[in-house]
């Protein structure tokens, strides 16, 4: 079996715990110090241990890395009801279970239950005989509750899909990460995080024009040729956007 790049065996995209560190480092970036001083608040060494080896693994952390270089970035010139969409996203890029589980949000449509059995079964499909039904179950549930977490499902039973808000700010960082990794043009639009909007390309697309006129992206269509650039930005970041 393919070694998976995934946290949803045992965890979410735990935003809540994200949310704590990200707020400590915010002006110094010393990420360290606050899984030092425990902010996720856990009760145990265990638990603060497991916990910054999940986020870890998830998140990076690493200001090298220029995904969470950019990520960070974000995080600090958004406003706290966008960084739960901007953490999935970023979450997305980089745990496999969860991107996989892609087509089984844009499959459902808004105001249908999106069923744990539509995950289980598509973990399935991905993984065949890979998983015992209780282990298929539980990654199922870990997979629903963290597109729960980025609100593209309601209800703490009936597991509604529901479209949630999607500014040009969070669009920008998908566009930015597919960047990053080497998708240009057009392939933008079937990045990772791009397809986990759920968003049509017309939308898309009055999205970039929006990060464009907030010289957040360079973004021109024309004759049926997309041109994407993200020079001012990544200057500002101070990241090189050739490399990852």
């Amino acid at each position: 079996m393919k070694n998976l790049n995934t946290i949803h065996t045992s965890r979410t995209i735990m935003f809540a715990e994200l949310d704590k560190v990200m707020s400590y480092a915010i002006d110094t970036g010393d990420f360290e110090e606050a899984f030092e001083h425990n902010v996720t608040g856990k009760k145990s060494n265990s638990g603060v241990e497991k916990t910054k080896k999940y986020l870890k693994s998830l998140y990076k952390f690493d200001k090298n890395y220029h995904p969470f270089e950019a990520f960070f970035h974000f995080w600090k010139i958004s406003e706290p009801r966008e960084r739960q969409m901007m953490a999935f996203i970023y979450a997305i890029n980089h745990d496999d279970l969860l991107a996989e589980s892609i087509d089984v949000l844009k499959k459902t449509m808004v105001g249908e239950k999106a069923a744990i059995e539509l995950f289980e079964s598509n973990i399935e499909s991905c993984h065949p005989n890979q998983y015992s039904p209780n282990t298929k179950k539980s990654l199922a549930q870990n997979i629903a509750s963290s597109w729960k977490q980025a609100g593209f499902i309601e209800g703490k039973v009936k597991n509604i899909r529901v479209t949630p808000e999607i500014n040009f700010r969070i669009a920008c960082l998908a566009f930015l990460l597919g960047y990053l990794k080497g998708d240009r043009s057009d392939f933008i639009w079937s990045s990772t995080g791009v397809k986990a909007l759920c968003l049509p390309e017309t939308i898309l697309r009055e999205l970039a024009i929006e990060c464009s006129r907030n010289d957040l992206m360079q973004y021109q269509y024309a004759g049926g040729v997309t041109a994407i650039g993200f020079t001012n930005l990544i200057n500002k970041i101070g990241i090189d956007g050739n490399k990852n």
